[in-house]
């Protein structure tokens, strides 16, 4: 428990330190967690003798990330397009090595983790010019929903397992994740909409709007982890990795965020958060 709170809080300091320099460092961070994602993924499934496509994710991953930062969304069709059908070619010309069914899992790993991840760049670099004022000083638009996001996604892992762990006795998908509860569950939605809602104060953006939001993290953020359990439930896994110690890997601490970035990413370009 030691190592994990310290790994915590020295990862906390370092995306604070990312988040707030943004930029290319924000970008090649992103980058560097959607490609090590990504190996985890393609190791898991060689678990139960799957056979992805590894290099070709590498580069549409590479490619996939080059139109988020760029915002070339024409372009990003275009690499999916290709991705999907280049990996589908593959299971024809290299068929006995790639099965169809290895392509098909390639194909799912690649936009899993490429536009999620994409969508993880395109929230920091909305609205440069919108700042908003807060106690700690001027944020950019696109910083201040990235902390949205992410303490949202904390709150709710955080609030689910205190609570769980404290009153939990109802189980809420027993067959996929044993530990997850129903009372945890709620003390996610509750603590996780309160959390987004006390935000909506520090940023000066809109009550009900950031409570909406807010409500809508905790349930995403909680189908997140249950995907990822049942991604780790079928290969047999109990970690995706071990590059962060205590826990685990990057797979396993980005799955409800691989969830809710594409929500908020979403939410913003249709509610107005701002000018009201």
């Amino acid at each position: 428990m030691l190592t994990r709170i310290i790994t915590g809080i020295v990862g906390i300091a370092l995306m604070a330190f990312i988040i707030q320099t943004g930029g290319t460092l924000f970008a090649a961070s992103v980058l560097v967690l959607s490609l090590v994602a990504w190996f985890e993924y393609v190791q898991a499934f060689s678990h139960r003798g799957g056979n992805l496509t590894f290099v070709l994710g590498l580069i549409s991953l590479v490619l996939l990330w080059g139109c988020a930062w760029l915002g070339n969304d024409g372009e990003m069709l275009l690499v999916i397009s290709g991705t999907v059908l280049l990996i589908l070619l593959a299971s024809v010309l290299l068929h006995g090595r790639i099965s169809f069914v290895d392509a098909c899992t390639s194909i799912a790993g690649i936009l899993y983790f490429g536009l999620s991840f994409g969508y993880v760049v395109q929230l920091r670099f909305l609205d440069p010019e919108v700042l908003l004022a807060s106690p700690l000083g001027n944020f950019e638009f696109g910083c201040a929903i990235i902390w949205v996001m992410f303490i949202g996604t904390w709150a709710s892992d955080t609030f689910a397992y205190f609570v769980g762990s404290a009153i939990g006795s109802h189980k809420l998908c027993p067959s996929i994740s044993p530990n997850k509860t129903i009372e945890g569950f709620l003390g996610s939605v509750v603590g996780t909409t309160a959390s987004v809602y006390g935000l909506s104060f520090f940023f000066g953006l809109p009550q009900l709007e950031m409570a909406g939001l807010g409500f809508a993290i905790s349930l995403l953020a909680t189908l997140g982890d249950l995907v990822e359990s049942v991604a780790k439930r079928y290969t047999g896994i109990k970690d995706s990795g071990n590059i962060i110690p205590g826990h685990g890997g990057v797979w396993d601490r980005f799955d409800s965020v691989l969830f809710t970035a594409p929500l908020v990413f979403f939410f913003v370009q249709f509610i107005s958060l701002v000018g009201k």
